[in-house]
């Protein structure tokens, strides 16, 4: 502890209870009393051991007893003296260096209520940083962001020492401080780097041009000394080393990102980008050495995926400068992704991150030249040059190969997953942002920006692979199945750009039709994906003639024994229903037919109802809602003859969704169409219908903040088709004036 600090005078409200002894515990009778800091320690020691117990009755009190203490001179100096005496339990130290954490934020500023004074932020921050030696990882890392928390204020102005004294720290050679004080130096960088006033980002730049080289030579030692110990076989040396190269490496991709306006101009960042695809080559092959149950490999594949980090950060910050790495980039990956050389040395994570930095290079708009090349800029020129001459036919060629019959496979955890949780396969979430981390989406948005933009080189490829599967797949070859499915899925992802190149209504009146007569078990797979993709189809290339036909297969699939080709099938006649027109083709060929589906609309109706009620998770009840209100709403009037037993369920379904309010959501949705469906006679559903709307638009119950929307369109239909305004209805009206 400082000299200042121990000479601060703590006020403190301390409160004994005689009968107790020693314990400290709080009466209602208090007293003010003026401590040295011995004594005052001792108080919040025994305070703070009282809030780390299990007994309740102590805990509340010394809980309040604290909180009333945080806007006290002197006690987060005695918070620091805790935390820093590793001789005292770690749960207490633990809650010192939270409680001195949520004060920074709560009162080191200046303009804060009750801030600290200047001399008392002085101590502390002297404190701080004395030494570099705690034991405790998690206590550690608590420090770490405290003080990074403080330096994100003072730093560099009221803290001008603290940069030098961690870079001298990280120098020493004491294992632990070192450690600590690296630990310390990365989140000092990361929360400096993280705001965003221009002032504040002039001063990280000077910061940066300032320790670049001292961070560039951390990492490259760390680094050698890594390799060395792991082709030594000294894996626990190794181990020490890769989790300071780790540290290293973040601390410069903060600064390599955020430090530089230009960092094309700066060699050593540029030296630094350029050595990242041989590190991670030399990584890469340390995991073939380590193996996937070595103790350094959790950590080997963290380093791995924070170099691609490094590169995917600076092509999304700086476009213009990563157009010197194009080359590199495009032929890392793709000879790691689509060529012997990643074999056993790749996961999945690492995949992910390789084809993310092929998609953003072929995505990003600085890399696209203007429609009139004379009014594009060089740089623009020069990358799309780059990347034109690297996509050459053969290479071409073969990634759309391995993308299709390598990555579009059907993992064993898929098919597991398939037989163990079907609603759980069939509801997989693939859309928004979650291309970025999984690596199926990954792969087939990839695909599709690869076919947008080089499709006369993708498409033969991909027809030619459709020609070598023609007719039934053996059920007794499975690896022909899986690719079989593969290819489909292919054909339906890029069905716009297959337009023209494939007669989609004769392949499926001559091939995809035998394809679903094939009922063997195993055959699922096929069914499944031919069901899906005639769903891809339909809005593309799909005569309104064959539609009859569809539907014969869409009632024969309903009853499939397969779950997961249920889901599939109902997901289909949905965008079967929604689908209207596409501005490829004229509006009377392709669009929905009411009269046609008539016909099948009693069965297939009962078959979505027992759909809805085999499933048990709230995902898929509400996809087959969905589906239910699109038919509802598509056949209007024509369903009153069949809604007998959904209008008997809902009721049921809205009481077990009580704690589920998106499932109440698509409740109400279907509620809304099926009052429009059944008209006047929609008063039938009072007993039931009123209180749901009373619910969803009553603002003193807290579901309405989800069921408000579709609660008031309810309301309103509701009104349109009643006959008369009834004494139930008017009860609903007090809601009204909450809303307006």
């Amino acid at each position: 502890m400082p000299p200042c600090a121990s000479r601060s005078v703590f006020w403190l409200v301390v409160c004994y209870n005689c009968r107790y002894g020693h314990s400290f515990l709080f009466s209602t009778t208090c007293h003010f009393l003026v401590m040295d800091m011995d004594s005052a320690r001792l108080v919040v020691l025994q305070t703070l051991t009282q809030a780390t117990s299990q007994d309740t009755a102590g805990l509340k009190p010394a809980e309040e007893q604290l909180k009333q203490w945080e806007t006290q001179p002197g006690f987060y100096s005695v918070l620091l003296n805790i935390f820093n005496n590793h001789m005292l339990d770690v749960n207490v130290r633990w809650l010192a260096v939270l409680y001195f954490k949520n004060g920074i934020d709560r009162y080191w500023r200046r303009v804060a209520p009750h801030s600290l004074s200047e001399e008392e932020k002085t101590s502390l921050r002297a404190g701080l940083i004395t030494n570099f030696n705690e034991p405790v990882n998690q206590i550690a890392t608590q420090i770490a962001v405290l003080i990074a928390k403080v330096a994100r204020l003072d730093c560099p102005r009221q803290w001008p020492e603290l940069i030098p004294i961690l870079m001298e720290s990280v120098k020493g050679q004491d294992g632990l401080q070192q450690h600590r004080a690296l630990l310390t130096f990365y989140h000092v960088t990361k929360t400096l780097a993280s705001k965003r006033l221009a002032q504040d980002r002039r001063l990280f730049e000077d910061l940066a041009s300032g320790i670049y080289s001292f961070a560039c030579s951390l990492w490259s030692h760390h680094t050698d000394c890594f390799l060395q110990q792991i082709y030594a076989s000294d894996e626990a040396a190794a181990l020490s080393s890769l989790e300071r190269t780790l540290l290293s490496l973040k601390v410069l991709r903060k600064l390599t990102v955020h430090g530089f306006q230009t960092p094309q101009q700066n060699m050593e960042v540029m030296g630094f980008l350029n050595a990242v695809f041989e590190r991670l080559k030399q990584f890469l092959e340390c995991c073939r050495r380590v193996g996937k149950d070595g103790t350094c490999r959790e950590k080997l594949e963290k380093t791995i995926i924070l170099y691609t980090k490094v590169l995917l950060d600076f092509l999304d910050y700086h476009p213009v400068a990563f157009i010197s790495l194009i080359q590199q980039s495009l032929e890392f990956a793709v000879s790691y992704l689509f060529t012997h050389v990643g074999e056993g040395v790749t996961f999945e994570r690492f995949t992910v991150q390789c084809m993310n930095l092929i998609k953003m290079i072929l995505q990003n708009h600085t890399y696209k030249p203007a429609k009139n090349i004379e009014d594009s800029k060089p740089e623009s020129l020069e990358a799309h040059n780059i990347k034109t001459a690297f996509f050459t036919h053969p290479t071409l060629t073969e990634i759309g190969r391995r993308l299709v019959s390598h990555y579009f496979l059907l993992t064993e955890e898929e098919l597991a997953l398939w037989e163990e949780d079907p609603e759980g396969f069939a509801v997989e979430e693939t859309g928004g942002d979650s291309w970025k981390y999984s690596l199926r989406p990954c792969t087939e948005v990839l695909f599709l920006d690869l076919f947008h933009k080089f499709s006369q080189t993708m498409t033969p490829v991909l027809l030619e692979m459709v020609q070598n599967l023609q007719g039934p797949t053996n059920v007794e070859d499975p690896v022909q199945l899986l690719i079989k499915d593969a290819v489909y899925n292919a054909v339906g992802l890029a069905a716009y750009d297959l337009f023209d190149n494939v007669d989609f209504d004769e392949w499926f009146k001559n091939q995809l039709l035998g394809e679903l007569q094939v009922s063997h078990h195993r055959y699922k797979l096929i069914r499944r994906r031919v069901i899906w993709l005639i769903g891809q189809w339909i809005s593309v290339k799909f005569k309104s003639d064959l539609r009859p036909l569809l539907y014969e297969v869409i009632l024969s699939l309903m009853q499939d024994p397969d779950l997961v080709v249920r889901i599939e099938t109902a997901t289909t006649l949905k965008l079967n229903i929604l689908c209207k027109y596409n501005k490829l083709i004229t509006l009377d060929d392709f669009e929905f037919r009411t009269e046609q589906f008539l016909p099948y609309l009693e069965s297939i109706f009962g078959l979505l109802f027992q759909l809805l009620q085999q499933v048990t998770e709230c995902d898929t009840k509400m996809q087959a809602l969905h589906v239910i209100s699109c038919v509802i709403e598509r056949v209007h009037i024509q369903i009153r003859p069949y809604v007998g037993c959904l209008v008997q369920y809902l009721p049921l379904l809205w009481k077990q969704s009580e704690d589920h309010n998106m499932l109440r959501c698509a409740i109400l949705t279907t509620l809304i169409h099926l009052v429009q469906g059944l008209g006047s006679e929609s008063k039938n559903l009072y007993p039931f219908l009123l209180p749901v709307i009373q619910l969803s638009t009553d603002v003193s119950q807290s579901p309405h903040v989800y069921l408000m929307e579709d609660g008031l369109e309810l309301w309103l239909v509701t009104l349109e088709n009643s006959p008369a305004i009834t004494p139930e209805l008017l009860r609903i009206f007090p809601n009204m004036s909450a809303l307006l």
